[in-house]
């Protein structure tokens, strides 16, 4: 089974007495370890499918089953356990926490998920922030690093957790192009070497070259779902 599936999934907004569809009975399943994008522009339902998979938000019809659990018959408190030890988040905006340092940023979110001692966090943090290259940075705060550097603290940080799953929304929207590259195969290494599945909404050309699948939205509709061998 794959780690993610929707089946005939329908989502609504109501905006007073009006309806609007952001996605019209998407079915779509995702395995173990793919590095995919989902392309489409504004307004095509790629926010709303990440919210769907993020366990932000659950569907108005259909199912979404994420690593084996279907969303709609699960409570806030299981849905944020869902979230917190089997998904990871990165943004464009990085979302660092400003005052804290490399370390404590990549740390946080495994004082979140309680009964894990100082050393076994330590060990854990230590790991992934020298597989995205940053252990002689431990110690800046984010306002101290390029933008290129505050991503890998944000990819160290969705990593830290060993999520099964990585939502990535437009990862590399504010980095130059080299340094967005630069990224793009850090991501590529950490997907073959930990095996977790990269879901990406972008625009990036280079990101798409590299994913092994294309999904394409418009109008709340998968327009072409194409594999291709990376």
């Amino acid at each position: 089974m794959g780690n993610v599936e929707l089946n005939n999934v329908v989502k609504d907004y109501r905006l007073g007495k009006v309806t609007i569809p952001a996605l019209r009975g998407i079915s779509l399943q995702v395995a173990m370890g793919e590095f995919i994008t989902v392309a489409g522009p504004s307004g095509s339902g790629k926010t709303t499918l990440f919210n769907l998979i993020g366990c932000v938000d659950i569907p108005t019809r259909g199912a979404v089953i994420v690593s084996g659990e279907d969303t709609s018959e699960l409570n806030e408190r299981r849905l944020t356990h869902l979230r917190l030890h089997k998904l990871g988040f990165i943004f464009q905006s990085f979302n660092l926490i400003s005052v804290l340092n490399v370390y404590d940023n990549v740390e946080f979110p495994l004082l979140l998920k309680n009964g894990m001692t100082k050393s076994e966090r330590k060990e854990k943090v230590t790991y992934f922030v020298k597989v995205v290259g940053l252990e002689d940075y431990t110690k800046h705060r984010p306002n101290e690093l390029s933008g290129g550097q505050r991503q890998r603290v944000a990819i160290a940080r969705a990593l830290v957790t060993k999520p099964e799953i990585i939502l990535a929304d437009e990862p590399t929207a504010n980095l130059d192009s080299e340094t967005g590259r630069s990224i793009i195969n850090l991501m590529k290494k950490i997907n073959e070497l930990e095996k977790t599945t990269f879901i990406f909404s972008t625009h990036d050309p280079d990101i798409m070259k590299r994913a092994n699948r294309i999904i394409k939205l418009h109008d709340g509709e998968v327009i072409s779902d194409e594999s291709y061998a990376n």
